[in-house]
């Protein structure tokens, strides 16, 4: 058994640096969710049905006073539901990362290639949920600047 702690302690080691990108992930996620939270409040707020109830001209005419705002809250949010899936994806795939280095240790096989094409993956998906990000944050500069 104490010869098969120096193994189990590099595969710890290997693992450090997918686990501390976990946690940069996680942070990511915190983040889009708040973001979608404050859309989906304000898509709320928005709603002539909660705000007015029954009266059917107030709800028309503010309906279309915020229907363009509304608009742009949806392509937020479809946005940001985008980058929100993305970035779990990640999450998962560095998950499995970490998962087949300890899997391969106990089975002594070599995880190179599979660790390889997970990590890879994890960080395409990390890149394409940034780049949603970017673009969620962009529409509501727009909203801000008024464009």
């Amino acid at each position: 058994m104490p010869s098969e702690l120096p193994g189990v302690a590099h595969v710890i080691q290997q693992a450090v640096a997918p686990v501390f990108l976990l946690t940069g992930v996680g942070a990511i996620l915190a983040v889009l969710t708040n973001r979608l939270a404050r859309v989906v409040d304000r898509f709320r707020e928005l709603d002539p049905e909660e705000r007015l109830g029954g009266d059917v001209h107030a709800r028309l005419r503010m309906h279309e006073r915020f229907k363009e705002e509304r608009d742009l809250l949806a392509r937020r949010r479809k946005w940001i539901h985008r980058a929100i899936v993305l970035c779990t994806v990640c999450a998962l795939f560095i998950c499995l990362v970490i998962a087949v280095l300890f899997l391969a240790a106990e089975f002594g096989w070599d995880p190179s290639r599979t660790v390889s094409l997970l990590f890879v993956t994890g960080i395409f998906s990390l890149v394409w949920g940034l780049i949603c990000f970017l673009r969620e944050i962009e529409l509501a500069m727009r909203d801000v600047d008024g464009r």
